[in-house]
C-alpha cells in the first residue's frame, strides 16, 4: 500500500481541476495528521451547529496554547537565529522615533492587556530596534478593539525592497504549472 501511494502518477494542477470537474476523479484521498484532522472536524462542528460564537472556551484555549511560545520553540522549524530581521534605511538616516500620542484611557487598557496576555503566554518578548512607531486602536464592528501601528516615517526612511512581493493572483497563476500526485 505504501509503495503504491509513493509512486503515483504526476498531474498538473489544470488537468486536476478539469479532470475533477468532469468527473474522471472519484475519489480524493488527502494525507494529514489524525489528531489535527479530528480537531479542526471538531471545531468546524461547532461553528456549522452553532456560529461562532459557540467556539467553546476550551476550543479556543487549546488553540491559544498551540501558539505559545514553548510549543512554537519545540517545534522542529523553529531554531533561533538571533536578529530576525533588519531594516534597511535610506542613507543619512541613523533610526526612526515617534513618540507616542496621547489615547483615551480604554485604548491603553486594551493595548496593554494584549500585550501582556500574549507576553506571559510568551508570544512576544520587548523589542530590541532602535526604531518605534505610535500605536493606537480602532473599534470593531463586533466589540473590542483592533490594535494598529503608524508605520508612515519608518515607511518613508526605508530603502525599497528590490524583489517585491507577488499579487496574489499571479501567485494563483504560476500554481496551474504546478505538478500534483494523485
Amino acid at each position: 500500500m505504501a509503495s503504491e501511494l509513493t509512486s503515483l502518477p504526476v498531474i498538473s494542477w489544470r488537468c486536476f481541476a478539469r479532470d475533477l470537474h468532469d468527473g474522471r476523479i472519484e475519489h480524493i484521498c488527502i494525507l494529514s495528521d489524525v489528531e489535527r484532522v479530528k480537531w479542526e472536524a471538531e471545531e468546524l462542528k461547532q461553528l456549522v451547529t452553532g456560529g461562532v460564537d459557540a467556539l467553546s472556551a476550551k476550543s479556543k484555549k487549546e488553540r491559544f496554547d498551540k501558539q505559545s511560545w514553548d510549543s512554537l520553540k519545540s517545534s522542529p522549524f523553529y531554531e533561533d537565529k538571533g536578529v530576525q530581521h533588519e531594516i534597511d534605511l535610506v542613507p543619512g538616516t541613523k533610526y526612526c522615533v515617534t513618540r507616542q500620542w496621547p489615547l483615551p484611557q480604554e485604548q491603553v487598557k486594551a493595548i496593554d492587556d494584549f500585550f501582556e496576555s500574549r507576553r506571559k503566554a510568551g508570544q512576544v518578548r520587548e523589542s530590541k530596534s532602535t526604531h518605534s512607531a505610535p500605536t493606537f486602536c480602532v473599534k470593531k464592528a463586533q466589540d473590542g478593539w483592533r490594535i494598529v501601528h503608524a508605520y508612515n516615517k519608518l515607511n518613508d526612511a526605508t530603502v525599497p525592497v528590490q524583489t517585491p512581493i507577488p499579487r496574489k493572483d499571479l501567485i494563483i497563476d504560476l500554481m496551474a504549472l504546478s505538478t500534483i500526485f494523485i
